[in-house]
């Protein structure tokens, strides 16, 4: 299987240049940074859970009134970077150069929320995915793998370089059947974000949070018992 990756942390970094070094939401980030970025129990080939439409996937996205005041949904953007060269991780230039940013998974039943808190400078993005477990373990682990296995590295967005940093984190020992989560932090002109993402698989629904490191970690639990309340 072939894991295509797209633009969510490079659509959340395309302001980057417009935005203030270092953020409330981002200033927390130098957290624990030193684990696996994968937990759990692999997919069990003989459990077979219902995979679940994109329409019904899209019903148990997080909502302006699920995260409270502050909050703005973003517009979605159909987007593709095929502009986008890697330097200094080989791993990552084999999957195609939007790996290197993390982002869209092509897993064929998918649904996306973006909103941006407070003054703008800090995004939350949250993903759902639908497939067998298998695939959506074999998928998850091949690119972030391929991304803490580089922990600095370059990649070029049309003629414009921004550095990449990524480290391992604990994921949440607790919640779905496999976890993964990682911290990236993105350069560009001198000017840095950071950015924290952490999958949870649970069955045949994958989650992904991407985002401020703090605005992750408020609303994880909540993605995932909006998303898995109906399974």
């Amino acid at each position: 299987m072939r894991v295509r990756v797209a633009t969510t942390v490079l659509g959340i970094t395309a302001g980057l240049l417009a935005l203030p070094a270092c953020s409330p939401e981002t200033a927390g980030a130098d957290q624990q940074t030193t684990s696996s970025s994968r937990t759990g129990k692999p997919a069990d080939a003989h459990r077979e859970p219902a995979t679940l439409t994109s329409a019904a996937l899209a019903s148990r996205l997080l909502t302006e009134a699920d995260l409270g005041s502050g909050y703005l949904a973003k517009p979605q953007r159909v987007t593709q970077h095929d502009d986008v060269t890697v330097l200094g991780c080989s791993a990552l230039s084999e999957l195609g150069g939007d790996a290197a940013t993390g982002g869209t998974l092509t897993f064929p039943h998918k649904a996306k929320a973006d909103f941006t808190y407070g003054n703008n400078s800090s995004e939350i993005s949250e993903e759902l995915y639908s497939d067998s477990p298998t695939k959506l373990s074999d998928g998850t682990n091949r690119i972030f793998d391929a991304m803490t296995g580089c922990p600095n590295y370059q990649v070029l967005a049309g003629s414009a370089p921004i550095d990449i940093a990524t480290q391992k984190l604990p994921a949440p020992q607790d919640r779905g059947d496999e976890r993964w989560s990682q911290l990236l932090t993105f350069t560009a002109q001198g000017r840095s974000t950071v950015l924290k993402q952490t999958a949870i698989r649970d069955g045949s629904l994958l989650l992904v949070v991407t985002g401020s490191p703090a605005l992750v970690d408020r609303h994880l639990g909540m993605a995932l018992t909006k998303a898995t309340a109906a399974s």
